[in-house]
């Protein structure tokens, strides 16, 4: 493992990237420390590990206080700042060490209690307040707060290093390690994180204080130092050591699992995996919580997943305690995907999936028993899929939460590769999962970064997506949580578009009259998300010209746009619905057109008029499957259709004033493309209609469909 630290570099954070006036120098250099080891997933991936520092800061009235600026739970160490530091006070912590020391609280069954109940409480209540703005947010102090403040030293890093973990999760894993690290490091048993912990690290050290690092089996590696470039070089060190130490074994060759000749597509997989992984909310409504995939694929990884004891090396657990509140303890193995054959490969993963449920709702009940924790089940559907002859599909309710799992996933199989090639992969026993995955420390984790929204976990699609219409309607989705994707003809209309939506937001470049270019279309945003729950058909061009006077070549033109269009995009989501097998809603731009037509507009109202049908038969032939098909008929909606000209140019020839003309309907009022939006909005979240239209017009009584 390559050593990064640069002075130039630390003198550049301490001088460009530090907002805070009167930063104490130590925690700069704690920052920059951080971040070198933050930015290599082989040591930490998505806010596990931790550092910390030792200060002394003084308050507004003069008081001077012992203080540790600890890394605050979830943040990611690779882009960490001053403010992502906790100031908690050291003293109350020393305290309680004595205390503890002295056996006057010193049972299991206190340190449980404490580790459950009491500890949170007690480090927000010694958390320092500054009053130059240090903290600026809200923040919860690591779990390992206790073992940091009970250690002597100055810094103290701690990472799950995934070459220690290799090491450690073996039946001889202290002999492996000590052979690795000689006689620097310290060795600790694994108990969960908090206040046990912190005291077998500081007899550990006490027993031998020449020591510098530890050994926290089946858990982490930590280094400690009077200065920030000693801690941190101890630990790259300490890993290069032991990566040698597995470098210099023979690897094992893993006989693989005999596949189907043809794999089916990741684009036909990954709908079955996400409507198999799928749950709903209550019994029989066909309302879904839904996951978004990420899938993985490389050569190393394929030797993993395509081994023919996949099953029996997967079941050993996850690689350390803090990916379980992620990944859960195992993942899910479905059958290798016979192309010839997809429907008999999404029976069984249902069954796999069913069969999963079911253990998990055992080992909960078991466990919840066993422990005496009153705690209530997290949803019991898997993390991670293993698809032999394929790879792997991280699922989270996000776009970031499914690739974070993705990536701990595909990091923790390479490292169980070679935990297998150097011995026997050994996890932590199945109550010590229970009590970390259950712990309301590590629970509060995932509350914390879960982004909220009555469709999160949902895809929703938007054509004709880079328009005034299409943006606003994208924009309304992303508000609510769904994951989005947006199609246009032009890249770099939908570049602009992708810009006011932000990260996360998938663009793809697409003529809608072109079938195979629309299929391809579908299929990447299976390959992206896994699947897609809502798509809004709005591409429209209003066309025009006296009907008894226009040519077939421009009304076949505006039929295919304004018509045939919306069928392919119709027939391809729901090719990926029936696939999922939990419904789905589709959208449609119907356009006052299709009812109330307006003269020299047939060739466009035409084919409004037959999307319109068309709606109200993908209701009919496709409720069965739980898909709901509906439309907004939209008027006088400023756009790429209703241009500034034609705006004028109507106004003048009705001798109104733009305003005037623009709100010309009962309530007097300009309908806006986000009124448009949150009609589909609210189609979308109706989960008991169908084949309906809402009018979206400000009041037309020729428009009104009923």
């Amino acid at each position: 493992m390559q050593n990064l630290w640069n002075e130039s570099d630390l003198k550049s954070t301490a001088a460009g990237t530090i907002d805070v006036a009167d930063t104490p120098a130590e925690l700069v250099e704690l920052v920059y420390a951080s971040r070198l080891l933050g930015r290599d997933d082989r040591l930490v991936m998505h806010g596990g590990g931790n550092t910390s520092v030792k200060s002394v800061l003084t308050d507004f009235l003069g008081n001077h206080s012992n203080v540790i600026f600890i890394k605050a739970s979830g943040v990611n160490l690779a882009k960490v700042d001053v403010h992502d530091f906790t100031p908690v006070r050291i003293e109350p912590m020393q305290r309680l060490q004595r205390m503890y020391a002295s056996g006057e609280r010193h049972s299991e069954d206190d340190l449980r209690r404490f580790s459950t109940r009491e500890f949170k409480n007690f480090l927000f209540l010694n958390l320092f307040t500054l009053t130059d703005q240090i903290v600026s947010r809200s923040l919860s102090p690591s779990i390992e707060t206790l073992l940091h403040a009970f250690l002597p030293h100055r810094y103290i890093f701690h990472t799950h290093s995934l070459a220690l973990l290799t090491l450690s999760n073996q039946a001889e894993g202290d002999r492996f390690c000590r052979e690795a690290l000689g006689k620097g490091f310290g060795m600790v048993p694994y108990v969960q994180p908090g206040l046990g912990l912190a005291r077998l690290a500081v007899n550990e050290y006490e027993s031998d204080p020449s020591i510098h690092g530890m050994v926290l089996h089946n858990h982490g590696l930590v280094t400690f130092g009077d200065t920030a470039r000693e801690a941190y070089d101890r630990m790259i060190e300490g890993v290069s050591s032991i990566e040698a130490r597995i470098a210099s074994g023979t690897r094992r060759n893993f006989p693989s699992a005999e596949l189907p000749p043809v794999l089916a597509s990741v684009e036909d997989v990954a709908p079955v995996i996400r409507g198999a992984c799928s749950f709903e909310k209550t019994p029989g409504e066909m309302d879904f919580e839904s996951f978004v995939l990420e899938f993985r694929a490389s050569e190393a990884l394929s030797e993993f997943v395509n081994a023919a004891n996949l099953e029996s090396i997967v079941r050993k657990g996850a690689m350390t305690p803090d990916f379980i509140i992620r990944t859960k303890n195992q993942p899910l193995v479905v059958p290798a995907p016979d192309a010839a054959d997809v429907d008999g490969f999404r029976a069984a993963v249902r069954e796999r999936v069913d069969a999963y449920v079911e253990e998990y709702r055992a080992y909960f009940d078991r466990n919840r028993t066993l422990t005496g924790m009153q705690v209530d089940m997290i949803d019991p559907m898997p993390r991670v899929v293993m698809v032999p002859g394929l790879g792997l599909f991280g699922l989270g309710r996000t776009v970031a939460d499914a690739k974070l799992t993705a990536d701990i996933a595909e990091q923790s199989a390479l490292a169980m590769l070679d935990a297998e090639s150097v011995g026997t992969f050994e996890s932590i026993s199945e109550r010590d999962v229970f009590e970390i995955e259950y712990w309301d420390m590590e629970q509060a984790k995932v509350r914390k970064n879960r982004n909220g929204g009555e469709l999160a976990g949902k895809v929703a699609m938007v054509t004709g997506g880079a328009g005034a219409i299409g943006l606003a309607t994208a924009k309304a989705f992303k508000r609510k949580g769904a994951e989005i994707v947006i199609m246009d003809l032009d890249p770099a209309s939908l570049e602009r578009a992708a810009g006011e939506l932000g990260p996360g937001t998938l663009t793809i470049a697409c003529d809608v009259t072109d079938r195979e270019a629309v299929r391809h279309a579908f299929d990447k945003v299976s390959r992206v998300f896994g699947g897609l729950d809502i798509v809004v058909s709005n591409v429209g061009v209003a066309l025009q010209g006296r009907i008894g006077e226009v040519s077939d070549e421009l009304l076949r033109k505006s039929f295919e746009i304004n018509f045939f269009s919306h069928q392919t995009i119709a027939q391809n989501a729901v090719r990926i619905m029936r696939m999922q097998g939990t419904g789905g809603a589709l959208l449609f731009n119907v356009s006052k057109q299709a009812v109330n037509p307006g003269p020299d507009f047939g060739p466009y109202g035409l084919p409004k008029a037959a999307t319109l049908f068309l709606l109200r038969q993908y209701a009919l032939d496709h409720g069965r499957d739980g898909i709901r098909s509906n439309g907004v008929n939209a008027d006088r909606i400023r756009s790429g259709l209703l241009t500034p000209d034609m705006i004028k140019a109507r106004s003048t020839a009705r001798g109104l004033s733009e305003k005037e003309y623009m709100a010309g309907n009962l309530l007097g009022l300009e309908v806006t493309a986000e009124d448009v939006a949150d009609a589909f909005v609210h189609l979308a979240l109706e989960t008991k209609t169908t084949a309906s239209v809402t009018t979206v017009d400000g009041g037309n009584i020729a428009a009104a469909l009923r």
